[in-house]
């Protein structure tokens, strides 16, 4: 007991008011909720943050403490809820099937845990959670519920547990005390059910670590258990905001009402020649373009209206506008102008992450360069000529909004903009997007967690995208990539030989989308498809998106010919997507039969936390699995400007993913729901996955003001 004397003593002494911290910090315990040692408190990690940890207590299937690993992963959700993942094992790479990994633990465990609400923080916090949730076996299967009081530097936690591990640990009573006796430094103490256990923690502060995130280093100093080889354990963990471009960063703003059009016929009649670009005017200031805005000039009878616009003031700024959109690298940038109303059209190309930081920079250099009074503009953005969205406002109404953050009144639709009538171009369209190849670099990865055979399998590669647009709504796409490195089961010969990285070229396709009236889009693709074996392939994908982009159904059919065999593959699914943008939610429903013959359903749940998400998923095909999945985005905010020569880039969003096989068997289950596709997707290419529609526009506001304030 002398340990737990030293460090009752240590505290009392730290006690004094003169050391007490600003706030009591929450940290991952050693066994993955938010708590102390082996027990929880009632908080939970915030929203957007996403944390990796590791220690070396685990608990085996002998009923002991033994030296071993635990890989924790962790993320809050939303506010309240956090969920995380936790890998034991006894080693990193014995093979439980040989002499020497025989009777060791390699589990996989999902753990949730949910702070209750409408509880004052002046009487307490109560959480209720569960470890080990689902699954045929379940080693460490908990549930739990607890309730936390905060007293100057001191966190008071006590609850209850109902637990199947042996030796009574978190099965009945448990109760722990936290003092945060600096801000960097901590001391635990707990009752877990079983023993007593005393811990220290050491943070590194955010704003030492370049604001990236914060690093915690923590021991099991003490323990009066019975069943243990060790005295001191020890880990770590980082935890991170996932995303600076989260919409909780920024002051809310409130969108201004969607004000319908008042004239019930067009003004007057459009040809747009077959380019898409233009939609019949239904409101007053709205006219008629007689050419393609992408030739060479745009040729229009002189009035004597336009011949005064020319020597406006009003040319002047046009023209400047025009050149700052191109030095700011959008390409297809077509400026026009009447008595009171400013035409763009542009396409992005620059801000690949997210098209809202585009058009935020874009109507921001809207309200820099034109300053006459009672101006309106109407933007239009576009992908290789087909019409995305388009957005018509006030000029001096988005000024004020830029310059003291008033609600800006803007009118945003799908699809094609309307043309001001009496139009002056100003010159030709610039910058093409044509015959301009970008290059997109990405890491490729194959691998398994947590199985018989390893904690961490895996085949790591580069991969390589080149896209050239073409045409309208056209172009090619070749994808080619090369292994870095390999585990020992993923070599040939391996036991996961089979799944490892394909090398070369692994497809090379023509892509063309058509927007079609009613909000319909259709593309297809055609080439070679490389997986595992050699395909001729022709993916056709159909979809429909609602007038304020909250829905979307879309229909794929795809079908693979192999190429050394009188054989062939097909699949053919359905999803249905919900854009919840005010909550940064997507919910994804997806039913059909896949490319492996195997027929079901897949959940899933996308939490968006700026450019990247968490998403939670559920499948029942061949087998039931539940997992969660990581995407970031690993390209700057702002990319390099497409020369002549073309551009590189990273990928705009890249996923990983941890599940695990739920239900009455366990065993490794691979490529189910498997649907192969290239990154040339509706999703990906028109819809921004759900995040270019009027709806996520109003919703976040905020960040288009701060876009152009950041790269004005």
């Amino acid at each position: 007991m002398s340990k737990l004397n030293i460090f009752l003593g240590s505290a009392i002494a730290l006690s004094s008011p003169l050391v007490f911290a600003e706030q009591i910090n929450s940290h991952q315990s050693f066994v993955g909720y938010t708590g102390l040692i082996n027990t929880p408190n009632a908080e939970i990690q915030e929203k957007g943050v996403v944390g990796g940890g590791y220690n070396n207590q685990l608990f085996d299937l002998s009923g002991n403490y033994v030296d071993g690993h635990n890989f924790i992963v962790s993320a809050g959700l939303f506010d309240g809820l956090e969920v995380s993942g936790l890998i034991a094992s006894n080693t990193i790479h014995d093979n439980m099937f040989t002499k020497e990994g025989k009777k060791q633990i390699r589990d996989l465990s999902f753990n949730v845990k949910y702070q209750i609400p409408y509880i004052s923080k002046n009487w307490f916090s109560l959480a209720i959670g569960g470890k080990d949730i689902g699954g045929h076996i379940n080693h460490y299967e908990t549930y739990y519920a607890v309730a936390s009081k905060e007293i100057w530097n001191f966190r008071f936690s006590a609850g209850v547990a109902k637990s199947d591990r042996p030796l009574g640990i978190m099965d009945g009573v448990f109760g722990g005390i936290e003092f945060q006796v600096f801000d960097w430094f901590s001391l635990q103490a707990e009752h877990d059910a079983e023993a007593f256990n005393a811990g220290a923690k050491v943070t590194i502060p955010k704003k030492w670590l370049y604001d990236i995130g914060e690093l915690t280093f923590t021991s099991r100093f003490y323990s009066n258990t019975d069943y243990s080889e060790q005295d001191t354990y020890w880990g770590v963990n980082f935890s991170m905001p996932l995303s600076s471009e989260d919409k909780q960063n920024y002051k809310k703003v409130e969108a201004a009402p969607y004000v319908a059009p008042v004239a019930t016929k067009p003004i007057a009649k459009i040809d747009d020649h077959g380019i898409g670009f233009i939609q019949t005017a239904m409101a007053p200031e709205l006219a008629e373009q007689a050419k393609a805005l992408t030739v060479a000039s745009v040729k229009q009878a002189p009035t004597a209206n336009t011949q005064k616009l020319a020597n406006s003031t009003l040319n002047s700024q046009v023209i400047e506008l025009k050149e700052a959109l191109i030095n700011d690298g959008f390409e297809n940038v077509v400026v026009g102008y009447n008595l009171n109303t400013v035409f763009v059209n542009f396409e992005n190309s620059v801000f690949n992450r997210n098209d809202i930081d585009a058009i935020g920079v874009v109507l921001g250099r809207i309200a820099e360069s034109v300053t006459n009074e009672s101006t309106h503009f109407n933007v239009q953005l576009s992908k290789t000529d087909i019409p995305l969205i388009a957005i018509q406002g006030k000029v001096d109404n988005y000024r004020l909004f830029i310059e003291k953050g008033v609600s800006p009144d803007l009118n945003v639709q799908q699809g094609k903009a309307s043309i001001p009538e009496g139009v002056v171009w100003a010159g030709k369209a610039e910058a093409s997007p044509y015959f301009k190849p970008r290059l997109t670099l990405s890491p490729a990865l194959s691998n398994t967690y947590a199985t018989e055979f390893g904690v961490f399998d895996y085949s790591v590669g580069l991969r390589a995208e080149l896209d050239v647009p073409l045409w309208q709504g056209g172009g090619i796409k070749v994808t080619g990539q090369t292994i870095l490195d390999e585990s020992s089961d993923f070599e040939d010969n391996g036991v996961f030989d089979n799944y490892s990285l394909d090398e070369g070229i692994v497809n090379a396709m023509l892509h063309q989308t058509f927007a079609l009236p009613y909000g319909f889009y259709n593309q297809t693709q055609i080439g070679f498809f490389k997986d595992y074996f050699d395909y001729k392939a022709i993916i056709n994908e159909t979809a429909w998106l609602s007038p304020e982009g909250r829905h979307k159904v879309s229909a794929k059919i795809a079908y693979f010919d192999y190429a050394d065999y009188r054989a062939s593959r097909e699949y053919e699914t359905l999803t249905y997507q919900y854009n919840w943008v005010e909550q940064d939610i997507t919910l994804h429903a997806t039913a059909g039969k896949y490319f492996y013959g195997d027929s079901g359903y897949q959940l899933e749940s996308r939490f968006w936390f700026g450019d990247s998400y968490i998403a939670v998923f559920y499948e029942n095909t061949d087998a039931q699995k539940a997992g969660v999945g990581l995407s970031i985005p690993l390209t700057p905010r702002k990319d390099m400007k497409v020369t002549p020569f073309g551009q590189l880039k990273g990928r705009d969003i890249w996923r990983v993913g941890l599940s695990t096989q739920i239900g009455e068997f366990n065993r490794l289950v691979f490529n189910q729901g498997y649907a192969p596709s290239t990154q040339v997707t509706l999703d990906n290419t028109m819809f921004k996955r759900g995040r270019l529609t009027s709806s996520y526009i109003y919703s976040n506001l905020a960040r288009m003001k701060e876009a152009y304030e950041s790269y004005k």
